[in-house]
């Protein structure tokens, strides 16, 4: 870990829909540590954008907002909950609207800068569990626990359908993967686990048996 953070981050990025969230919370919940869910907050934050009118696309009037924005995300059961303005967010930032301009948001420097910070507090208190698309990348590239997890298009498209989701998968990827602020790459020591053809205990179990040979162990666990 960095200079400022006093406990273990176990680093879980991959794309949309590749079941990077569902193995995070599983991998936290097997370790006793807190889950964050880092686009969460990009989904909060875009979801409030979309509340007071703004066009995503907008880069100046989004970082208006962010910078008029308390943002706040404590732990709560295991999980970091994230809250905007004092009001914590629901079940809403998975909508259909969110999930078609989140990669805006995701693109502003301001919008990053801001969650960079709100993020970097968590291992000042607590192991964590980070999922998201940078984790290991840019936000805690120094953790030696990084890993992304992947999926064919096709069996990600399934996914979505499955949840009842019809932005495009490969719209997604392309936004992801090009925007100039943190795009989505795997990182270079990342331990990449493919669940297309896998159910999440096989991914959880890869994922605790890797992490189990570098060293993190039940008698070490916090």
């Amino acid at each position: 870990m960095s200079a400022e953070s006093d406990h273990r981050v176990v680093a879980i990025d991959g794309p949309a829909a590749s079941g990077k969230s569902t193995v995070a919370r599983r991998v936290a919940e097997n370790l006793g540590f807190l889950y964050v869910n880092s686009g969460a907050m990009y989904r909060a934050f875009t979801w409030l954008a979309l509340e007071r009118g703004i066009d995503c696309e907008d880069a100046e009037v989004v970082s208006a907002l962010v910078a008029a924005t308390d943002f706040t995300c404590v732990a709560d059961e295991g999980a970091g909950v994230v809250g905007l303005d004092g009001k914590v967010a629901g079940d809403e930032v998975h909508g259909a609207e969110v999930n078609a301009q989140v990669s805006h948001i995701a693109a502003v420097p301001a919008v990053r800068d801001r969650i960079f910070e709100v993020l970097h507090a968590f291992p000042k208190e607590h192991e964590v569990v980070m999922e998201g698309r940078d984790i290991g990348s840019v936000v805690f590239p120094e953790t030696p626990y990084k890993f992304y997890i992947d999926a064919s298009p096709e069996i990600r498209e399934a996914r979505r359908r499955a949840q009842g989701l019809e932005d495009s998968i490969a719209d997604r990827d392309r936004k992801d993967s090009t925007r100039k602020a943190a795009p989505l790459t795997i990182a270079e020591d990342a331990v990449v686990v493919d669940s297309s053809h896998l159910g999440i205990d096989e991914v959880v179990g890869e994922v605790l048996a890797q992490l189990a040979a570098q060293g993190m162990s039940e008698a070490e666990r916090k």
